[in-house]
């Protein structure tokens, strides 16, 4: 198995943990309270990579400043998807167009990154988008009202993250660029505490819950990044770890007791597709001076 596509689907792992604590929160928390609480689960992260130390490299400015955008991008994103979950619709109605956010760095990654894909891979994102769709599709909402608006802020935020992600680690190593990326979050937090009220008093689960919150979305992004860092291409490794429904799903079901539709069991087998031909990476020819014995 490919260095990166193992990074890739742990990733999977840890954002789908990440999507069963949302669930798990609903609305007990604010947007802004949420991403405050969760941001400093992430501190600790920060500190190991901090901690931990990387070789220099001549473009290491560069790349910290692609991170940190990248960060600003995904912190953004986060507080708006956190916004449209404590907007009163349901979790699956909420996300339906924020979790195709991997089509923007797809688009973008073919587009400025001139990455190659293979036909194989190329199935394999349009089953992951698929499957995405499938998870996340409202069943209720009208096609265009406010929130689905409104939702758009976090698909175009988290997909320009995904690709300044991508990007930094071409200057940087996995760890590097994740610490980079995770300080870009603060600004976003330092803005919240500025203009919103804190709830005071909340309960042991809640603070729990939130702080696991941050801590798998912040592993998530590391874990992300090594993927991208072991010669992933953004265009495959985006859609295939936008594919974590596929284990939040089956937590809510234990845990929380959710019914799975019909249509939630094909984003299932979609993804399992979508993994097999994302997967499907082309071995180089060896030259001919390998060849000899």
């Amino acid at each position: 198995m490919p260095r990166w596509l193992l990074f890739a689907l742990l990733t999977v792992v840890l954002w789908g943990g990440w999507g069963f604590a949302s669930r798990e929160l609903g609305e007990a928390l604010s947007a802004e309270q949420t991403l405050v609480i969760s941001t400093l689960a992430m501190l600790p992260v920060m500190g190991v990579l901090a901690a931990r130390r990387s070789p220099p490299t001549g473009r290491a400015g560069r790349g910290m400043a692609v991170a940190l955008a990248g960060g600003l991008f995904g912190g953004a994103g986060n507080l708006a998807f956190y916004r449209l979950l404590n907007g009163g619709e349901k979790a699956a109605t909420t996300v339906s167009l924020t979790a195709l956010y991997p089509l923007v760095t797809v688009v973008l990654a073919l587009l400025f990154l001139r990455e190659r894909i293979n036909l194989a891979q190329l199935g394999g994102i349009a089953l992951a988008l698929a499957a995405i769709f499938f998870f996340n599709v409202g069943r209720e909402a009208a096609f265009w009202n406010k929130w689905l608006a409104f939702a758009l802020l976090p698909l175009a935020f988290w997909g320009v993250a995904a690709l300044f992600q991508k990007i930094s680690t071409r200057d940087l190593a996995a760890d590097r660029s994740c610490l980079w990326f995770l300080l870009g979050y603060l600004p976003v937090v330092l803005f919240v505490l500025l203009t919103a009220p804190m709830k005071r008093n909340l309960s042991l689960s809640i603070w729990l819950w939130a702080l696991a919150l941050g801590l798998l979305l912040g592993l998530g992004n590391l874990t992300v990044l090594a993927a991208y860092a072991g010669n992933g291409k953004a265009s495959i490794i985006t859609p295939l770890s936008g594919l974590y429904p596929v284990v939040t799903v089956p937590l809510a079901i234990l845990f929380l007791h959710e019914k799975v539709s019909l249509r939630e069991w094909i984003g299932i087998g979609l993804s399992f597709a979508a993994v097999a031909a994302l997967s499907c990476e082309k071995q180089p020819t060896p030259s001919a001076s390998e060849t000899k014995t």
